[in-house]
């Protein structure tokens, strides 16, 4: 996964009111590009680009203003990020946004150095691979997460229970009869949660209770799922294909001199050495017989 794909997953949806638009919108910016999602709960728009585009772009929008692409990229994320983080925050630039067609154009006005910036984010449908990678899969996680969180909260209830009961089975007495509460039931409770509490509770409006009381959870959703694809994608690398050697063969080969040295003796090559150094002890036992026959002469 690119570097910009993987920063925009793990950013929090913000929530941005625009006049008559109520827009999500999560955002990451390098010095080498930017990444965008947007929303207003009907359609998902998405722009990513690099620091070439971002170059002709500003010399198109701010003939006036001479600068590396890393400097109008750090100019947009001190624009953003405060609004993104807290839409109270005082922004210094004002933004607007236009539908033309399936596209978006989310328009930017402030300063950098004294003079006007202009900056145009233009934004395309989002596929829906990007869609489900950043809306569908982690909403489906963060159902099951709850879900998970329910039945524990619902067994350390019963457990609760099992405990209040040994108390008063003891002989305790409570001190304030408004403190007092029925064992828990589940199912009644579901049934009367369905029943009560589910029309206010699902209600997503223009999608504000979402991003503020769900952003924690969604980033730890995200986290947990680029922290199962990396695992997943260091496990495909790991394995051998069929014709790659058995495993543990690199640390072999890392080792063979070693191992080559130390069991020298037990293998063929060694064996060679010592007929060499036999032949070389005979040598000796060849020249000592030609000086017996030299002193035999002699005498």
């Amino acid at each position: 996964m690119k570097e910009l794909e993987q920063g925009l997953l793990m950013q929090p949806w913000a929530w941005l009111q625009l006049a008559e638009n109520s827009l999500m919108v999560k955002a990451y910016i390098t010095k080498q590009g930017y990444a965008l999602l947007v929303s207003d709960l009907q359609q998902v728009w998405h722009e990513e680009v690099d620091a070439s585009v971002v170059s002709q772009r500003a010399k198109e929008l701010n003939k006036r203003l001479t600068a590396p692409p890393a400097a109008f990229l750090c100019h947009l994320d001190d624009l953003l990020r405060p609004l993104l983080k807290d839409t109270t925050f005082p922004s210094e630039a004002m933004f607007t946004c236009d539908h033309v067609a399936e596209a978006l154009t989310l328009r930017v006005r402030s300063e950098l150095s004294g003079l006007p910036f202009y900056w145009n984010f233009h934004c395309i449908p989002a596929s829906p691979s990007l869609v489900s990678q950043h809306l569908v899969r982690p909403l489906m996680g963060m159902s099951l997460a709850l879900q998970c969180q329910v039945r524990e909260l619902a067994t350390l209830l019963r457990m609760k229970d099992l405990e209040i009961q040994d108390y008063q089975e003891s002989g305790a007495v409570l001190s304030r009869d408004r403190l007092k509460t029925e064992p828990f039931e589940e199912n009644s409770f579901l049934e009367q949660f369905m029943v009560e509490k589910l029309p206010e509770a699902c209600s997503v409006g223009n999608g504000r209770p979402f991003v503020t009381n769900l952003q924690s959870l969604y980033m730890a959703v995200t986290r947990q799922e680029i922290q199962v694809r990396q695992e997943h994608l260091g496990t495909e690398d790991l394995q051998p294909s069929s014709s790659a050697s058995p495993p543990g063969a690199e640390n072999q080969l890392v080792n063979q001199p070693k191992e080559l040295i130390s069991s020298a003796p037990s293998l063929p090559v060694p064996e060679k050495e010592s007929t060499g150094t036999s032949s070389s002890r005979q040598r000796p036992q060849l020249s000592k017989v030609k000086r017996k026959k030299l002193r035999g002469l002699f005498n």
